[in-house]
């Protein structure tokens, strides 16, 4: 049975965390604070927990520079449950909500009215790049039907894309939404993790939502371009259990007002559960219902150990972060280049990402790639196999992967080159 030190972990999700935070959190889970009892065990609503979730909060908002403010231009941060999967419909319920608000601010009680309004403009934008912004597409038509749902972009479209994802479309071909007071929200997913798709710069759109699970923390972020973020923690922040939204307090009362229960079913509208409602989260400080304190408090020692190793003056405190993670990535496309009669990467040059690097071994002939795959093993390189859907390799280069850890991969990329070269 190997240690824990002979294998480097290269899965999509659940990811490695750091071996120092999992030492203090085996530690915690027997006696936290000498206490006597164990953080799974604490109240939610104690002093303890609280100060788990100040901590985790404050250092969130060194890393990424999110505004701070009780007006209009701060940002709320909440710590929900349902992963990313969850904030998919979470998005949809708060921002119809919010446009329907508005709609009734302009045009009265009058319930036909709305309807024939909504009806008519109501549109949600939806940039499908990917497995997961598919899917986010597809809950969204789910929830509110799918005439209200502009897919501003379909990357399988492409041209050049053979029905694929891997590629993101020009901008200028994109069929956005002109008119800002029609679009409820614009949403994208920030990295693909199935199609290791990654947008390089922040697109444009109305009430600019983005999905961050997969590349969380792993670069700057512009905040305040966004209505919005979210992201599951359980790939570079911590365990599965919580989900993280950034969002604009702009969004959320007193700033802004939400139509009710009644008015959205008057409307055929679907209501949103509580436990996903953000305006609930934010009121109760995201202590409406039992967090798990312990997911709060792993992500909280992970962002800590970044602050800690990266004590950079900027104001984004992850841009340390950012170059490491942009070395790791450079070291194995590197690699996979310099062999192109073995190794194929899947997406586009100009929207690989960083954090899932997807490839081929020998166009995917089978029996070339379960080489691979066994070699890999056999050297304590593991996670290494691709989404189910799409097949292939997939490298998870997350930020808890250590350069090392990268550097006898791509060791091992080489020699496996080499030897079915000859």
């Amino acid at each position: 049975m190997p240690a824990r030190g002979e294998v480097a972990y290269f899965g999509a999700g659940p990811a490695p965390l750091p071996t120092p935070v999992l030492e203090s959190a085996s530690r915690v889970l027997l006696n936290y604070n000498d206490s006597g009892i164990g953080i799974t065990e604490i109240s939610h609503r104690s002093p303890e927990a609280n100060a788990v979730l100040a901590h985790t909060k404050e250092s969130l908002r060194n890393l990424l520079d999110i505004p701070r403010s009780d007006g209009p231009d701060g940002y709320e941060i909440l710590f929900l449950q349902g992963g990313g999967s969850g904030e998919f419909s979470a998005v949809v319920y708060h921002m119809v909500s919010l446009w329907i608000a508005r709609q009734k601010q302009d045009l009265g009680e009058d319930v036909e009215r709305l309807r024939q309004t909504m009806q008519a403009e109501m549109k949600l934008d939806y940039l499908v790049t990917g497995s997961w912004s598919l899917k986010a597409s597809q809950e969204a038509a789910r929830l509110v039907g799918a005439e209200h749902i502009n897919v501003v972009t379909d990357a399988r479209k492409h041209s050049d894309s053979n029905g694929k994802f891997g590629r993101i479309p020009e901008q200028d071909t994109w069929n956005s939404t002109k008119e800002e007071k029609r679009c409820a929200l614009t949403y994208y997913c920030d990295n693909e993790t199935v199609d290791g798709v990654e947008f390089q710069s922040t697109p444009d759109g109305h009430n600019l939502v983005a999905d961050m699970s997969s590349n969380f923390l792993s670069r700057k972020v512009d905040v305040r371009k966004h209505a919005a973020i979210f992201g599951g923690a359980q790939k570079n922040i911590g365990t599965t259990g919580i989900t993280i939204a950034i969002v604009s307090n702009r969004l959320l009362p007193p700033h802004a007002s939400m139509a009710s229960p009644v008015l959205l079913r008057k409307l055929g509208l679907p209501v949103g559960p509580v436990v996903l409602d953000w305006p609930t989260i934010a009121k109760n400080d995201s202590l409406y219902n039992t967090l798990p304190i312990f997911d709060v408090w792993i992500a909280g020692r992970v962002m800590q150990r970044l602050l800690d190793k990266h004590p950079a003056s900027s104001s984004a405190r992850i841009a340390g972060q950012e170059a490491e993670s942009n070395k790791k990535a450079e070291m194995i496309y590197s690699a996979l280049d310099q062999n192109p009669q073995v190794y194929q990467v899947v997406p586009d040059k100009s929207v690989r990402s960083r954090m899932n690097i997807c490839f081929r071994v020998q166009g995917g002939d089978e029996s070339a790639e379960k080489k691979f795959l066994d070699g890999a093993k056999s050297k304590g390189l593991l996670g290494l196999k691709g989404h189910r859907s799409v097949g292939g390799m997939r490298i998870s280069n997350y930020n808890a992967v250590s350069v090392e850890s990268v550097q006898k991969l791509v060791q091992y990329l080489r020699e496996f080159a080499d030897g079915s070269a000859k």
